[in-house]
């Protein structure tokens, strides 16, 4: 998607570690405009998925995901990293490697929201290792969900996570997939 590579090229930064920083328009400060765009492409990715819910993670996956649910017409769940009082005892849980945190981090989800046999997809905002992916897929598998697709704004495509998902067969869409990030901040692209 050129909009978001654009964005990517012009405000995004590269701070080294392999850490992208994009807060400016993705995950602190966020761009509605550009949300829309991409949660429009994301559905029209997905349209024919068969999908009944969407999940994604806390905080930085919210807004696309919202942005996708709202064109596919579906509730958005979103795994919180620490348990509310509102939530009930018994929930979904699993723990993932937070990259930009440097620790590991809870993924919880209530019951409630994640009923059994429902169709998910989950959208976030990227794709490294995979392991924020995988341990959303932990908790589609422990409600009795089925995954129908990933979607994902930013690809780090030297992090290899999209290997880790061809296990679960489903699509896998990333809307800017970055094949390099190198120390003099450039940026390549992919498909550039």
């Amino acid at each position: 998607m050129q909009l978001l590579k654009d964005r990517i090229l012009s405000d995004g930064k590269y701070l080294g570690n392999g850490i992208l920083k994009v807060d400016g328009f993705i995950n602190h400060q966020v761009d509605p405009v550009l949300m829309d765009a991409c949660g429009k492409e994301l559905a029209e990715c997905f349209k024919d998925s068969g999908a009944t819910r969407v999940l994604t993670a806390e905080i930085s996956g919210i807004a696309p995901a919202i942005m996708a649910a709202r064109y596919l017409n579906l509730p958005v769940v979103y795994a919180r990293k620490t348990k509310p009082v509102t939530m009930p005892n018994t929930v979904y849980l699993t723990i993932a490697p937070s990259h930009t945190k440097g620790r590991m981090v809870e993924l919880i989800v209530s019951p409630e929201y994640l009923p059994r046999g429902e169709k998910v997809l989950i959208i976030d905002d990227f794709l490294a290792s995979g392991e924020t992916i995988l341990g959303l897929v932990r908790l589609v598998e422990a409600a009795g969900c089925e995954l129908v697709g990933v979607g994902t704004l930013i690809e780090k495509t030297f992090e290899k996570g999209r290997t880790m998902l061809e296990q679960f067969n489903v699509p896998v869409v990333s809307l800017a997939m970055i094949s390099a990030m190198n120390e003099d901040g450039t940026i390549a692209f992919l498909d550039d």
